[in-house]
């Protein structure tokens, strides 16, 4: 597992684009209740909007990936933060979390969909489908708090429904 800053997590990237994949990362960006500054949906049918303003990914799953040999890499999935040092698969819908000057909740996991594709070993992107593997998949969220992020801010869980659990990673 990636290092974690004081016993939390951290953003590894702030993932943009003026619409589709892959996002480029960028150093550190204004998190508003649209989502992150700088960045849009092609589609907004299906993403964007204040349930899904921000979508997050664990670099911890991504390398896992990788190691599977798919061809993901940071970014090539849409989400706008990768943090790590995160358990990943602990995070769930109204999970709340402090990023940098921002607060979210999480609000539903991320459907993927075939524009993704290419990052995945036989275009399956169904690989990280919470469906079909549970844990794996990209969470969406809804701004509490609007505030600057900046690559390597702390991630920390506020609150965890009504059962309060450490979200940092095991080593």
């Amino acid at each position: 597992m990636d290092d974690v800053v004081n016993g939390a997590g951290r953003i590894e990237s702030i993932n943009v684009s003026r619409g589709g994949v892959p996002k480029m990362p960028v150093f550190e960006a204004l998190v508003t209740v649209g989502g992150i500054d700088g960045d849009r949906q092609r589609d907004p049918r299906f993403h964007g909007g204040p349930e899904r303003a921000v979508v997050l990914f664990s670099l911890d799953v991504i390398r896992a990936l990788q190691r599977e040999g798919h061809p993901i890499d940071i970014g090539t999935t849409g989400e706008n933060l990768t943090v790590s040092g995160i358990d990943w698969a602990a995070i769930s819908p109204g999970v709340e979390l402090e990023i940098g000057g921002a607060r979210l909740v999480i609000t539903k996991y991320a459907s993927p969909c075939e524009k993704i594709c290419r990052s995945f070993l036989d275009d399956d992107f169904t690989r990280i489908s919470q469906k079909l593997h549970a844990g794996w998949s990209r969470l969406c969220a809804r701004v509490v708090t609007e505030g600057i992020v900046r690559a390597g801010d702390r991630v920390e869980l506020i609150e965890a429904n009504s059962n309060p659990q450490s979200l940092v990673a095991n080593r």
